[in-house]
Formats: structure tokens, sequence, C-alpha cells
């Protein structure tokens, strides 16, 4: 229950997939940018969180999925696969 409240709150996915999307570690404005300008208070806590939990972490040149992080990534893509598939029946996916 933990888990899912932690990636259940506000912009957590987000990050994380904007994390597992990066070919290199993106640094707070990168991050920032990519999830639609949300406020770096809002950005600055939920990292303090995924950095808590060991999901994310701060590397030399901006912030990354941990092993573990990346874990739970391959342990969502079934999920995201379901969702593709649920959004096209309701038309409104890819």
């Amino acid at each position: 229950m933990a888990l899912l409240d932690l990636v259940g709150r506000r912009w957590a996915l987000r990050i994380l997939w904007e994390l597992h999307r990066a070919p290199d570690p993106l640094t707070f404005r990168e991050l920032r940018a990519r999830c639609d300008d949300m406020s770096s208070s809002l950005l600055t806590r939920r990292l303090h969180e995924l950095g808590g939990t060991r999901i994310v972490a701060r590397a030399a040149t901006g912030y990354v999925l941990t092993d573990s992080g990346r874990q739970l990534i391959d342990h969502l893509q079934p999920l995201t696969a379901w969702a593709d598939g649920w959004a096209t029946n309701l038309g409104t996916g890819p």
C-alpha cells in the first residue's frame, strides 16, 4: 500500500516516466520542463519523496532512476500496455 500511495501522488508517475525515457540524467530544470512546468516546490517535494525511498537518485549531472526505480518501471510496463488497449477501446488512445 505504501508504494501505491507514493506513486499515486500527483506527478509522481510522470516524474518516473520522464526519468525512464531520458537517456541521460535530467537536471531539475529539464525535468520540470518535461513535466509541463509543474511548480518547482511540488517537483522538489516529489523528488525528495522518491529519493527517500531510493527510487530516484541525484547524480552528478541530474536526476536518475535507481536500480529499484528501473525495476519498478519494468513492473509497470504491463499496466501501460493494458492502459493503451483500454484507451484504444474507448476511442481515445493511440
